[in-house]
């Protein structure tokens, strides 16, 4: 019987919607015809899905049940297998306790809009018209496919009770915020969800990539197309020849603010380099009191060849700025006696709180969950960190424990698991590999800001540096809707970890921890790495997808020494060039805003660096030459 009129309001009705009890196994998938409704409950809106039988009753208030009855009482997701997509924005929120599922042989779904986190379009293959809906918990109901449409129709009716906002991460991931939340309304026509009609492939999916590594799938973005552009932008002159899609999004070169860099600079020849033998010595830098002698020579050594690994343990903790360089060996002694202290005191708070606490505290419930199963999956073919019940993993779980201790706001995000393991694999000691990683996020952080201002930063970066460097790749990439490089996403959020072999990473890592010969290094190793698939791309047949596909399956077979040489090579060729553009010279540090009445041209005062032949004014910039981050 319906609920009477002042306690019970239908808003929204639309037939045909059929839920998928087990998408992601297709060979078991069942689709149930029903009903999605949005209603308000004493005047709580809610949005409710009910099979086509229990039309003009009232659905129950659970968020789903169990087919057949199977399970109890129990709580299940449609696919208990399912991995969910490397979230670079954390999927920690403040949350209700779970909502309790009745046993019961149908399908439904009762969710409070309060309570609705996030809509997406899902990867499936029956189009466009997929929506799965993700709870404020963290828990994704089962995906709707809306067989005679009414998308917009729902979306319009949704936003008399909330604001669906673009995330920056994912272009087809839309975030739900109440009206009073402060997020910016757009209309539905803006958002261009979802189209009703049909269209070409690129036009109704705006892909983006998924990379298979030895963790699962590992999500990497493509916000370029919803968060890049400013809506008012006018376009400007392109480099390629190719007409622009009214209907998608104008590449990256329309970009107000960024110069054409591909006409008329002749870079010149790319000199050929070789790598050192490294820092194999260590007390010889050390004078009678134990500070370091010369460390930019030290931080020479280290990018010519890294470090011997008996020296790592203790080079890495200076790398990292756990010790200062100046210090002595007594000050250090004291520095490592007062960070213990201050590491436990961190590790005593977390670990003190009981369960009851726990469960009142949904922030830290979310990120211990996170943090166990990032755990469960981090460099388990690794000795240190393989089989059940290891030490290696307990310490794992207790540092990022204590590091959202330490940094409640930023918390954990996953990928920091990644961060950590080499780290604790060198040093093998809790409280060093902790304020190693520190040290490590203080250069990071940012890549795992939930506003990934930094991440965009950087891959607009990329896109400038290679655009100089290849304008015949930039245009190919673009030409198969792949010049946003979003493939490059999880290569710099996490530098390059899931990219190398483990041994290869330590040697790539404590390189790009001397910062030189300029801060954005990383970005010249991405292009070192893309130049050298050069061959494979231009002139194949490569779409969008096996671009994707054939940049991923470089994982594990990238020889680090010959993309390390590719980079310093690429850094010297740049530097040398004499117009190099101003955009350029910003990205490399090489550009120094000349003092009133200069007549320097930018550039021409920086020194050679590591005694490489520098050619013309613009000579490579210093190690301290700090990258100006704007653009």
């Amino acid at each position: 019987m319906e609920p009477p009129a002042e306690t019970y309001k239908l808003i929204f009705e639309k037939e045909g919607v059929y839920l998928h009890t087990n998408a992601k196994r297709s060979h078991q998938d069942t689709t149930l015809p029903g009903f999605i409704r949005i209603v308000e409950r004493g005047g709580v809106p809610a949005l409710e899905w009910s099979p086509l039988e229990d039309r003009g009753c009232t659905p129950p208030s659970v968020l789903y049940s169990k087919k057949d009855g199977e399970g109890g009482e129990e709580e299940t997701n449609f696919d208990p297998g399912y991995e969910p997509d490397w979230a670079v924005i954390s999927s920690v929120k403040r949350s209700e306790e779970r909502v309790p599922v009745r046993n019961s042989g149908q399908w439904s779904f009762s969710l409070p809009l309060s309570e609705l986190y996030s809509l997406r379009r899902a990867r499936f293959s029956l189009g466009r018209n997929f929506l799965v809906l993700t709870s404020r918990g963290g828990h994704p109901l089962p995906p709707l496919h809306f067989h005679r449409g009414g998308t917009r129709e729902l979306l319009r009716a949704l936003q008399r009770y909330i604001i669906l906002d673009p995330s920056p991460l994912d272009g087809r991931l839309f975030l739900a915020y109440p009206h009073d939340s402060g997020a910016l309304s757009q209309s539905v026509d803006k958002l261009q969800l979802f189209d009703d009609g049909g269209s070409d492939l690129v036009s109704r999916f705006i892909l983006d990539p998924y990379a298979t590594t030895f963790g699962g799938f590992s999500k990497v973005t493509n916000f370029f197309r919803v968060a890049l552009r400013p809506p008012d932008s006018s376009p400007s002159c392109r480099s390629g020849s190719a007409s622009q899609d009214p209907g998608l999004p104008p590449s990256w070169d329309d970009e107000p603010g960024f110069e054409l860099i591909t006409c008329g600079v002749e870079l010149g020849p790319r000199p050929q380099v070789s790598r050192g033998p490294g820092l194999d010595q260590w007390e010889e830098f050390l004078d009678p009191q134990g500070r370091v002698q010369n460390p930019e020579r030290v931080k020479e050594l280290v990018f010519r060849g890294g470090v011997a690994p008996a020296l790592r343990k203790e080079v890495w903790k200076f790398l990292l700025g756990f010790y200062p360089w100046s210090s002595t060996t007594t000050e250090r002694e004291d520095i490592l006696r007062r960070k213990t202290d201050e590491y436990f005191r961190m590790k005593v708070q977390w670990k003190s709180v009981s369960e009851e606490q726990e469960m009142r505290n949904s922030l830290l419930r979310g990120y211990r969950n996170l943090i166990e199963r990032d755990v469960s999956r981090t460099d388990r073919n690794n000795t240190f960190f393989s089989g059940n019940d290891n030490p290696g993993l307990t310490l794992l779980h207790d540092v990022l424990m204590t590091y959202c201790m330490f940094n409640f706001d930023l918390g954990y995000v996953q990928g920091m698991s990644d961060l950590l393991s080499p780290v604790l694999f060198v040093t093998q000691n809790e409280v060093e590999s902790f304020w190693c990683l520190v040290g490590f996020m203080e250069l990071l952080h940012q890549n795992f800001e939930e506003s990934q201002e930094a991440m965009k930063q950087q891959l607009l970066q990329l896109s400038v540096l290679l655009k100089a460097l290849d304008p015949e790749l930039c245009d190919f990439l673009d030409s198969q809707d792949s010049g946003s490089l979003c493939f490059c996403f999880r290569w710099l959020l996490i530098w390059f970890k899931r990219e190398f072999p483990f041994q290869d990473i330590l040697l790539l890592w404590e390189v790009l921890w001397t910062r030189l010969p300029c801060e954005n290094f990383h970005l010249l190793v991405a292009c070192s790495i893309l130049e050298s698939q050069r061959g494979e791309l231009i002139g194949s047949d490569h779409d969008f997808n096996t671009i994707l596909k054939h940049i991923n399956e470089l994982t594990m077979k990238l020889d680090v020494l010959e993309v390390l040489r590719g980079a310093e090579s690429i850094y010297l060729q740049l530097s040398q060039c004499r117009e190099l553009p101003l955009k350029v010279q910003q990205v490399l540090g090489l550009y120094t805003p000349p003092s009133s009445g200069d007549q320097v041209r930018p550039g021409a005062e920086t020194q050679p660096f590591l005694d490489q032949p520098a050619g013309g004014d613009a000579a490579a910039a210093a190690a301290a030459a700090a990258a100006d981050p704007a653009l």
